[in-house]
């Protein structure tokens, strides 16, 4: 059995909204890894979004899916709390935020900074922005990731078993496919950055599986309509500017070193975790839940007992049900019997 693994959300839903899985030969198997935006997002930082949210005074601005990602308490979520009173915004970028700062100066907006390299350039632009235009009630609550090391983290498991890896496209775009060399070059195995049509993913797909048929393990890059070697240099300069990598919590890895972002002293004013006061609190897992192991590819969603039983789209469990790129909201939409 080979076990290729991907590792963006998109292409999750792609594979099985073509039902890339159902046309692989039997001896192959796709594999949903840390890729998931949303998903990756800790309880307790979850959590922590939900205490903010009790502040008359605040704002929260962030994408669709975070409105209703639960609580640690059942039933809780930031949809849930904006019928309590709470001021919650959804924006399509956080362009949308600063200017719900600027329309409201009476108020504090915090901006939900989620995401992987692909978000985190518009993200630090935002505070960048709100810098130079002296808008100071604006701050971020920086939850972005960072991919290379959520993909070192999960090779160094004890039960890791993947035999190659498909890159994501969109991150690429930014990072650049030489990003991800360190797949061959440190971790010995396939990777193909890929795009997210199903042709590219089946195209991929068999470049992998070639690699592995004649012993080869390189960095490739399918997708070259659109990601070049070293990425976009003014995405990666404003995210220097403004980011540095620190310590994260990834839902189901714990502690990753380096795996996520903060905000750079010089713009450490606009850290909403230090504004107010937030403390990420440990936090367990919902009963029952197996978000953490499907994030790892160690279990299916169909193996979780909480599946399409108690956890539905419309009434989630964790957050692999609620995203739009979440495994097991994909498994729920397209993959049952």
């Amino acid at each position: 059995m080979y076990k290729l693994m991907e590792v963006c959300g998109t292409h999750t839903m792609a594979i099985a909204r073509a039902g890339i899985r159902q046309l692989l030969p039997d001896n192959v198997k796709l594999i949903s890894g840390p890729g998931c935006p949303v998903c990756v997002t800790d309880q307790s930082e979850i959590d922590a979004v939900l205490s903010l949210s009790e502040r008359k005074d605040v704002i929260v601005c962030c994408y669709g899916d975070m409105l209703r990602i639960p609580g640690s308490e059942r039933g809780d979520s930031l949809a849930k709390r904006i019928s309590r009173g709470a001021r919650a915004e959804i924006v399509f970028s956080p362009a949308d935020a600063l200017d719900i700062a600027r329309a409201e100066p009476d108020k504090q907006v915090v901006f939900l900074g989620i995401g992987f390299e692909t978000t985190a350039p518009g993200t630090a632009m935002a505070v960048k922005l709100a810098k130079e235009r002296g808008i100071e009630n604006f701050s971020l609550l920086c939850l972005l990731k960072r991919v290379e090391p959520a993909l070192r983290a999960l090779a160094a498991g004890p039960d890791f078993d993947i035999d190659g890896f498909l890159c994501p496209g969109h991150v690429a775009v930014i990072t650049g496919a030489e990003a991800f060399r360190f797949i061959a070059e440190d971790l010995r195995l396939p990777a193909v950055v890929s795009g997210f049509e199903p042709e590219d993913i089946i195209r991929s797909c068999s470049m992998l599986l070639a690699q592995i048929r004649e012993g080869r393990a390189e960095l490739e890059n399918q997708y070259t309509r659109a990601v070049r070697p070293f990425g976009n240099p003014l995405a990666l300069a404003v995210m220097d500017e403004v980011l540095e990598p620190s310590d994260c919590l990834m839902r189901g890895m714990g502690i990753i070193p380096g795996g996520g972002f903060s905000l750079r002293k010089g713009y450490a004013a606009f850290d909403a975790k230090e504004r107010f006061g937030l403390e990420l609190k440990d936090v367990p897992e919902p009963a029952g839940c197996l978000c953490g192991q499907v994030i790892q590819g160690k279990a299916e969603p169909s193996s979780c007992p909480l599946f399409g039983r108690t956890c539905v789209p419309e009434d989630p469990v964790g957050p692999c049900m609620v995203s739009s790129e979440g495994s097991c909201a994909a498994a729920y939409k397209y993959g049952r019997n």
